[in-house]
């Protein structure tokens, strides 16, 4: 494997996205970039520890954010950290200046690289990314509600009685606050949910929030989530590298809404293959514009606070 992806900050995600690379091998060689050098040097020693295993290793190394614009992926998770009690859309400003940075230094990029946004906000990032980076809108996309999406399919498969991976479920709009639950496309087995399972007890409004709050639930008690946000950057990354044309709900440009939000999409090497449209039921398409809106009126503030600078 020659393909490279580099891996913008190398704290607990940033690393724990690096181990899960490792473990399902997809590059020939990965990189961390951080400013931080003792930190990023000692991550890339113990890292490089876990490359023993299989046939096929993992080289792991330290890099610049000029080689890391020159990669085939780059996958950005340097930000400012989400303190207690505080939205993600709180830390636009914060993470803005830090992405800004981060995006000038690695010009110019490489034509078919793919950037991969995970810090949050997610998806005000993953427009202004693109707006920074000038690489074409397909080529720059968020994690989005990929993960979201993998929790209700855990939660209802628990209620359920049902393995997870015989359930198609989306999670769909801003990785947040507003996100929500594409309940008309709900399927097990490709049944649609209420007859494949009608005496199966749903709520689906309480299985909905304990959606939204379970990442807020997880970092109550440890301080962050990194597993699960690590095991799906690293199916993305696999989906691209691989070209496996996989159906995702990733962040990525909406462009009747004019913001970045997570809608299936097909994923593969030249990152967003095409859009698969979705038709919503009148209120579900009513939260997904409300989705939207209040994704453009953060986007807009944030444009406005630029303009001033």
């Amino acid at each position: 494997m020659t393909s490279r992806i580099a891996i913008l900050g190398s704290g607990e995600v940033g690393s724990t996205i690096a181990y899960s690379l490792i473990l399902n091998p997809v590059a020939g060689e990965i990189l961390l970039v951080d400013p931080k050098e003792e930190v990023r040097d000692a991550q890339v020693q113990d890292l490089s520890d876990a490359t023993f295993h299989g046939d096929t290793s993992t080289l792991v190394r330290a890099g610049t954010h000029k080689e890391a614009g020159q990669c085939d992926i780059v996958v950005i998770t340097a930000g400012a950290a989400q303190k207690k009690g505080e939205s993600r859309t709180d830390l636009v400003g914060r993470n803005l200046k830090i992405l800004g940075s981060a995006i000038e230094d690695m010009k110019p990029f490489r034509e078919d690289t793919i950037i991969v946004l995970v810090t949050n906000p997610v998806d005000i990032l993953t427009y202004f990314a693109q707006k920074f980076s000038g690489l074409p809108k397909s080529q720059v996309i968020g994690s989005g509600t990929f993960l979201d999406s993998a929790r209700l399919r855990g939660i209802l498969s628990a209620k359920c009685g049902v393995a997870a991976s015989s359930i198609d479920a989306y999670v769909l709009g801003e990785h947040g606050d507003s996100q929500m639950v594409a309940w008309s496309h709900a399927s097990v087995g490709g049944i649609p949910l209420e007859e494949a399972l009608p005496d199966a007890s749903i709520d689906k409004a309480s299985i909905a929030e304990d959606t939204k709050k379970k990442a807020a639930a997880i970092a109550e008690n440890k301080g962050a989530t990194a597993y699960g946000i690590g095991g799906v950057t690293s199916s993305i990354c696999k989906s691209i590298l691989f070209d496996e044309c996989n159906i995702r709900p990733l962040s990525h440009y909406q462009d009747d809404m004019k913001v970045c939000i997570s809608m299936p999409v097909v994923i593969g090497r030249k990152g967003i293959v095409k859009q698969i449209p979705l038709k919503l039921s009148e209120s579900e398409q009513k939260e997904l514009e409300q989705s939207a809106k209040s994704m453009r009126e953060i986007i807009e503030d944030a444009e406005k606070e630029q303009n001033k600078e």
